[in-house]
């Protein structure tokens, strides 16, 4: 997702962060229609494609799409995501596995200035990009964690403060399946992460994330200046006691157990939740979505606002009717200043949106897309002309697209 290099670990992703921001300097023409590009169409796809992320592979310069689908992990070289380049396939005892990762993200994880690929396929994994000729040679596998089973979300984030970014994955399976059950974790890169047999754990929900933990977000909460960590659950009849969404504050010491807050529950199909200032009044608050059930909802932070006080929220629907929203992307998208967001449906007859806030938490809807289906989403300037472009990886659509931003 950058196109500048950056040999440490935190400064990579700050980059990442500064560059989607200086390419938010034009206005977003919100009622233009947005132009679609398939990248991965559906003919002969047999598995969903759950998570799609970018990154300059092949150090050109340029953005590349990589993504997970029959048992391969596949790069499409930027700017024209024509050409396909398999540069890592999925086996066990010498036997190929088909099917994808549910989710992924990028990371330097050996600190060499490229971004390599995390993610999440019967356990979690890290495929270190190569330094010269990327795209020609197959990518090694390393793991990260083995035990840590169910993982429908990674993202990163810089936990204990030590200026090196860190893993944080859940693990949503029950006992019978893992030792590490209905957890979430946040995880440490060793200090030789190309000979460890593992990345170090730390268990800060310890059996506390039960009925199918979903996906997570990262930010100070209650003001403190320790970045905490909220997750949400979908539950069902499957999966006994979800249904919820939850931040966990972060204690001095990250390595012992966080304590938990719960912010709603009977919400059928939790699925992302995203700390975020929505109404610019200095008090957090939380977006967040039903992606198994329906509708986009606002956690408005109410008091206290004294630091380091366990906040008050007030539920507000934003979208009861969006069907099925099971990605989720916070962003300024418009360059206003205030924070917008994006979401689309999870089915192939799927709707994609982004909604603009007019900075006081009153959001108007933007129809992207139709006829979509997304587990993933990402906001990112593919084409190169200053301005964010969404990114979908589609699970029942079995395909991957991008739309262009239609902004001038």
């Amino acid at each position: 997702m950058c196109k500048l290099r950056c040999g440490s670990r935190i400064g990579f992703m700050f980059m990442l962060v500064a560059v989607q921001l200086c390419y938010l300097s034009q206005v977003l023409a919100a009622d233009q229609p947005w132009k679609k590009h398939i990248v991965q169409s559906n003919k002969g796809v047999r598995s969903g494609i759950n998570s799609a992320v970018t990154g300059d592979f092949n150090r050109d310069g340029k953005l590349d799409i990589i993504m997970t689908f029959d048992g391969q992990v596949v790069v499409y070289p930027g700017p024209d995501y024509t050409r396909k380049f398999v540069v890592h396939r999925f086996s066990k005892d010498g036997k190929r596995i088909n099917g994808s990762c549910i989710h992924s993200t990028v990371m330097d994880v050996d600190g060499d200035g490229d971004p390599d690929l995390i993610g999440s396929k019967n356990a979690v994994f890290w495929l270190e990009t190569p330094n010269k000729d990327a795209l020609s040679k197959q990518w090694v596998r390393r793991e990260v964690d083995t035990q840590i089973q169910g993982t429908h979300c990674l993202i990163t984030g810089d936990v204990d403060r030590d200026g090196k970014l860190d893993l944080i994955a859940n693990s949503g399976q029950t006992a019978a399946r893992t030792t590490v059950p209905e957890s979430v974790t946040w995880l440490k890169i060793p200090n030789k992460p190309h000979t460890a047999k593992h990345w170090i754990r730390n268990v800060f929900a310890d059996r506390d994330a039960p009925g199918a933990s979903h996906y997570m977000g990262f930010g100070d909460v209650n003001g403190d200046g320790l970045p905490d960590i909220s997750c949400a659950a979908k539950g069902g009849e499957r999966f006994p006691g979800g249904e919820w969404f939850a931040w966990w504050q972060q204690p001095k010491d990250p390595t012992k157990p966080w304590k938990k807050h719960l912010l709603a529950e009977k919400e059928v199909g939790a699925t992302n939740i995203h700390p975020v200032d929505v109404n610019g009044d200095g008090q957090m608050d939380f977006i967040a979505t039903r992606g198994h059930g329906q509708g986009v909802l606002w956690f408005k932070g109410k008091s206290p606002a004294s630091k380091g006080g366990v906040p008050i929220f007030e539920l507000i629907d934003i979208d009861k009717g969006i069907a099925g929203p099971h990605c989720l992307v916070t962003i300024d998208m418009d360059a206003d200043g205030d924070t917008d967001f994006v979401t689309c449906g999870k089915e192939v007859d799927g709707i994609a949106a982004w909604y603009e806030n007019d900075g006081k938490g009153k959001f108007t809807k933007h129809v992207i897309g139709k006829d979509q289906g997304s587990y993933d989403i990402r906001a990112v300037d593919l084409d190169g002309d200053k301005d964010l472009d969404i990114l979908i990886a589609g699970h029942g659509s079995r395909n991957v697209v991008w739309y262009e931003n239609p902004s001038k």
